[in-house]
């Protein structure tokens, strides 16, 4: 009798042990994650990449675009561009006029399968004409997008029917940036925040339900790109948004306004998302514009503790830098290389191409790397722009990597380079990774 017990003891415990893995499977519903903090928490994961690479569970075509995939469930969530006329090309000062349409796309996060698809006609007058920019945000059981054009559509998550949708250029005459709508829908309670654009409507808070606008706030020279984000400091729910001129912190119930602190990146350029590290923040823009923020404690508020000057900081661009330890660590767009920051004093721990190009240096810099912490460990996951998913632990001491494997190859260009200029999703033990060509689902399971 015990030796009947103790198979069965053990398969009971197996299919405890597998049901868990089941039920605490990690949802990657938005840009950077859950909390839109560029961390990755799951359990089960790989902390390394053996030599023989990582099982590809699937491949399927879709088409061109810089926005990250969104996984809810057993469903991903992509956007993607089709071009029917025009010739695309880049150049940071003139836009590129393009006839086409924008889809989104759902698929079965298993198999790879089209589940729906819906799709719309969007000319494009934008730089860099590859494709949306916004990873769809999924809520419930709605989906809202946002194109390189400002088409906001909220879609029924299962079916792909529209619920609704607002035109930023048509009702709110809003100006199309130069490198098009770039700020990730942010869903915070019954509201869907969106950087618009336009005298007193910088940011804009709609029902999510209806589409109705709940309130309007801020002026600004531009919108800029950089989505609009949530922090808890103060004992204060803050709406953290950053556009041309400065970082402001809201309310987010009315858009009230806490605290400013200006920085004017170039070309309006703020992009990265401010991020925090306890009751610390920091801000990251091209060539030397950045700033630490100590947070108040006590009420919703921020003091200037340094800015970043010539060969200190991390100056990060299309890339939002990670924030934990005391240190930062961005790919710098000025040296093109990953960069560690003591964020005491701003001075830089080190420097290393390995995750942007090995052992390569450039004239013409912006090497890019998205980074993901895996839950509160040193190690991450990066994915380069050469289409290389990378182990490596971050510390003020150096980087140590552990594993890479090549998943997709760079097919966009940018100056006279071919780059993945795409933030993957982390769900489900699996990275989903596109390129303008497929979009890639990788076993992360240890």
């Amino acid at each position: 009798m015990q030796r009947l017990v103790s198979p069965i003891s053990l398969l009971v415990s197996l299919f405890a042990v597998g049901w868990s893995w089941s039920v605490q499977a990690d949802d990657w519903p938005q840009w950077l994650g859950k909390n839109r903090d560029g961390v990755y928490a799951e359990s089960g994961v790989i902390d390394a990449i053996p030599e023989a690479g990582l099982n590809v569970r699937w491949r399927v075509p879709v088409g061109p675009g810089y926005s990250g995939p969104a996984v809810v469930g057993n469903r991903v969530f992509l956007s993607d561009y089709v071009r029917e006329s025009g010739t695309p090309f880049n150049e940071p000062g003139k836009r590129a006029t393009l006839n086409g349409q924008e889809r989104i796309h759902c698929l079965d996060a298993k198999t790879g399968e089209s589940l729906w698809q819906h799709a719309y006609d969007c000319p494009y007058s934008i730089s860099y004409p590859n494709g949306p920019r916004c990873t769809p945000t999924v809520d419930g059981d709605r989906v809202y997008s946002l194109g390189s054009e400002g088409d906001l559509i909220c879609l029924n998550a299962q079916d792909g029917t529209v619920v609704w949708q607002r035109s930023f250029k048509n009702d709110f005459a809003a100006k199309v940036p130069l490198w098009g709508f770039s700020g990730h829908p942010l869903v915070e309670g019954e509201l869907l925040i969106c950087m618009v654009g336009g005298p007193g409507q910088t940011v804009v808070a709609f029902d999510k339900l209806t589409g109705e606008v709940r309130w309007k706030g801020l002026d600004a020279s531009a919108v800029g790109y950089c989505p609009p984000s949530i922090v808890e400091a103060g004992g204060t729910r803050q709406l953290i948004v950053w556009h041309a001129d400065a970082i402001v912190s809201l309310n987010p119930n009315d858009g009230s306004p806490y605290w400013t602190v200006p920085i004017k990146p170039s070309y309006e350029m703020a992009v990265t998302r401010p991020q925090v590290d306890g009751n610390q923040m920091y801000a990251s823009g091209i060539h030397s514009e950045s700033v630490l923020l100590q947070l108040a404690t006590d009420r919703p508020a921020a003091t200037e503790l340094w800015r970043g000057q010539r060969n200190q900081a991390v100056y990060c661009c299309n890339s939002t830098p990670l924030f934990f330890d005391g240190n930062i660590f961005g790919a710098d767009c000025n040296v093109g290389a990953l960069v560690a920051v003591d964020a005491k004093t701003g001075k830089r721990h080190w420097q290393s191409f390995a995750p942007t190009k090995p052992d390569e240096t450039r004239f013409i810099k912006h090497g890019t790397a998205f980074l993901t912490r895996l839950g509160a460990s040193d190690r991450c996951l990066l994915f380069s722009e050469t289409g290389d998913l990378i182990v490596a632990a971050l510390t003020a001491d150096g980087y140590e990597e552990h594993g890479r494997f090549h998943v997709v190859d760079p097919t966009a260009e940018a100056f006279g380079r071919k780059v993945v200029w795409s933030h993957p999703a982390y769900a489900q033990q699996t990275a989903f990774i596109r390129n303008d060509k497929e979009l890639v689902a990788v076993d992360l399971a240890k």
